[in-house]
């Protein structure tokens, strides 16, 4: 850095010594659990998502290098894909933490009062898909054979798979979830089409030489993390969601009133990454 050695040194005799709770900043972290009533397991609900959306960053961080690499080799592919793969296992088994550590009475207690908000809502999931593959693979199933080649990514937003969790499609009208949703990020999600257009972990892979890319292991990394996160995670998800709404009393919507089986089970929408390492049958029976 071109930078005097001797002057750094000197710092050091007057630097705080670090300490696990400032370096963590474990104080900053734990103030920032809010509920919004009385009900105790809430704080279970709170916690567990904030941690989800902590696992997102750390995917996110694996993604951007995967991009920002010039020169990958398959090692280094595999081990980062690997790394991805690990924290979405994590967060599949946490799903017993949403099953079977909070009481059904309590969430239902505390649920309509987090109305309209929805796990739909995080962005970084969102940013997740459009750093994994290219965005039309996450087109709704619907019109994915029926959009203009040249439709642009703020066109194409309209046209996602997760629409179907906010939008009437007989009126055409978008829920006061997914207003607010896209009012907060479309620019974001605008930006992250284009910057991840070259640099998505599929065309990451296909841009590889082919002694590279055709590596056994590295192809098996791709469909893992694929099928792990878009089957896996997604009905470790769905079965959490089952068991608070779908008790005795019947079939619940979603807090933010969405068409949750429709938006969330694999075999409607066939959500795939990367179509073209999966044989036309596994397509088809995909999330079956």
């Amino acid at each position: 850095m071109n930078q005097n050695t001797d002057t750094y040194l000197e710092g050091l005799l007057h630097a705080k010594p670090l300490t696990y709770w400032d370096y963590i900043n474990v104080d900053g972290l734990l103030s920032l659990q809010t509920q919004r009533t009385v009900v105790k397991d809430e704080m279970v609900f709170i916690l567990y998502h904030q941690v989800n959306e902590l696992l997102f960053k750390m995917i996110l961080w694996e993604i951007d290098q995967i991009g920002e690499q010039e020169q990958i080799t398959a090692a280094f592919f595999t081990g980062r894909l690997q790394r991805i793969t690990r924290y979405f296992d994590m967060l599949t088994s946490s799903f017993d933490i949403m099953g079977d550590g909070m009481e059904r009475e309590q969430y239902m207690q505390f649920r309509t009062t987090l109305t309209p908000a929805s796990g739909f809502q995080s962005a970084q999931y969102r940013l997740i898909e459009f750093g994994s593959t290219d965005w039309k693979n996450l087109i709704d199933i619907r019109y994915k054979n029926t959009l203009s080649e040249n439709i642009s990514e703020e066109e194409a937003l309209d046209f996602m798979y997760w629409q179907a969790a906010g939008k009437d499609y007989k009126t055409g009208e978008k829920s006061y979830l997914l207003t607010q949703f896209e009012k907060k990020y479309k620019k974001v999600f605008i930006n992250a089409m284009k910057d991840y257009e070259k640099t998505n972990l599929w065309q990451k892979f296909v841009e590889l030489p082919s002694e590279i890319r055709e590596t056994p292991s590295l192809v098996e990394a791709m469909r893992y993390y694929d099928y792990t996160v878009n089957v896996t995670w997604v009905m470790g998800h769905y079965n959490a969601a089952l068991k608070y709404l779908e008790g005795p009393e019947g079939s619940s919507e979603a807090t933010g009133g969405s068409d949750w089986k429709k938006y969330m089970l694999p075999k409607y929408q066939k959500r795939i990454f990367f179509p073209e390492l999966w044989s036309a049958e596994e397509i088809e029976n995909w999330g079956s």
